[in-house]
């Protein structure tokens, strides 16, 4: 099979899926801030929520490029991918880093559903983005790590039965750089929460699962430790481009259901005895969100087939992120404008979609933070923070 036959049967096979799940299930949903709970199970047991993981741990074994396709046709079918998209790039910390033995005890388990991996505890309330000053520290006793600290914006700690936790393993002025004395562990959170960790949800504008972590006294097994003690700096950053392409496929998948949707409405809405889509007005913002959707289409697969060779791909990945995610937006704005009043109304679930969209120009990175990137480490431009 070629690779475009492999991609076009994939696509038809998750919308498939996806349409045992309509706009009213995703409405509901919303407005009870209720996890996906039937949609995520589903996906799990066709397979969908493994394909990064190797056909000898139980995966299907494909890469980012598939995976991505995944994650773009759940949302171009109105749905939220942000519910289970997690389980694809954390897992791949477990995969690149792990031993033998810890992928071995995990990774069959996470293909066939039998455990979640969807929370990735790595923000802070006071650190944000400046990832290397974070305060949650691990102290190693015996065999075990006594962890002590708070995360915040951690989405799906409810639902997930492992988290890989980033923590200090060495305080920082006791290092040479900045970056080292990081560590990651992976912690069972069936057995840390009420026992060590306590989380408070969040409630935000989208239905996004999100929550706070208090963590006090949490004892994890030496054994949990992922890679070496002080590179997990490292290894958090291996899995971000991943998780900047599979976001740029996610907002590729909104833009073209924001899309689709003001096409649809400006041909069948009539004023003034014509339909709206054939005013320039409503006409050219479409015309221009869906060029730019096709555009930041492009970056997403050209750092997707990088990612995929084993190529540096870091401002690839960046610019994708960017790109899409200021693409889908654009398309949510013109969806909105086309549809009028009606695009307030929770039936019609614009407004829906348009909340969940422009989560990505602020998560998991902000925009400010690729132009920063690119501005230094692409341009040569002195850092700028």
């Amino acid at each position: 099979m070629s690779k475009q036959a492999l991609h076009d049967e994939l696509r038809q096979a998750v919308r498939k899926i996806c349409a045992d799940y309509p706009d009213e299930y995703w409405r509901e949903l919303d407005r009870e801030r209720a996890y996906p709970e039937e949609f995520v199970n589903a996906l799990t047991q066709a397979g969908y929520l493994s394909v990064l993981i190797p056909e000898e741990y139980g995966g299907s074994g494909l890469g980012i490029t598939e995976a991505s396709i995944v994650l773009e046709e759940i949302n171009r079918c109105g749905g939220n991918s942000g519910a289970c998209h997690a389980q694809m790039y954390t897992m791949g910390t477990l995969l690149r880093h792990g031993s033998e033995e810890q992928k071995r005890k995990y990774l069959p388990k996470i293909a066939s559903g039998e455990l979640r991996l969807q929370a990735f505890g790595v923000t802070e309330p006071n650190t944000g983005s400046d990832t290397t000053k974070l305060r949650t520290f691990a102290e190693r006793k015996g065999d075990k790590y006594i962890v002590n600290g708070q995360k915040v914006f951690i989405s799906r700690t409810e639902y997930s039965d492992l988290m890989i936790l980033l923590v200090r393993t060495t305080p920082i002025d006791q290092v040479k750089k900045k970056t080292e004395g990081l560590s990651v562990l992976l912690v069972d959170l069936r057995e840390a929460v009420g026992n060590g960790i306590t989380i408070r949800p969040i409630r935000t504008m989208m239905n996004h699962a999100t929550t706070e972590l208090f963590i006090e006294n949490l004892e994890v097994p030496v054994e949990n430790l992922i890679g070496e003690e002080g590179k997990g700096f490292r290894y958090i950053l291996d899995g971000m481009n991943a998780e900047r392409i599979l976001i740029a496929a996610e907002c590729i998948g909104d833009g073209r259901w924001f899309i689709e949707r003001a096409v649809k409405y400006a041909n069948e809405r009539v004023v003034f005895n014509r339909p709206i889509g054939q005013n320039q007005g409503i006409q050219f913002p479409i015309a221009r969100a869906h060029i730019n959707i096709e555009a930041a289409d492009r970056m997403r697969f050209h750092a997707a087939e990088l990612f995929d060779q084993g190529e540096p791909c870091g401002a690839e990945a960046n610019m994708a992120k960017l790109l899409a995610s200021e693409a889908s937006w654009e398309a949510a704005n013109v969806a909105l404008q086309t549809h009028g009043g009606f695009g307030f109304a929770e039936e019609y679930d614009i407004e829906r979609k348009f909340r969940e969209t422009r989560l990505y120009q602020v998560a998991p990175i902000s925009t400010n933070m690729i132009l920063a990137y690119v501005g230094e480490h692409v341009l040569g431009l002195p850092r700028s923070y």
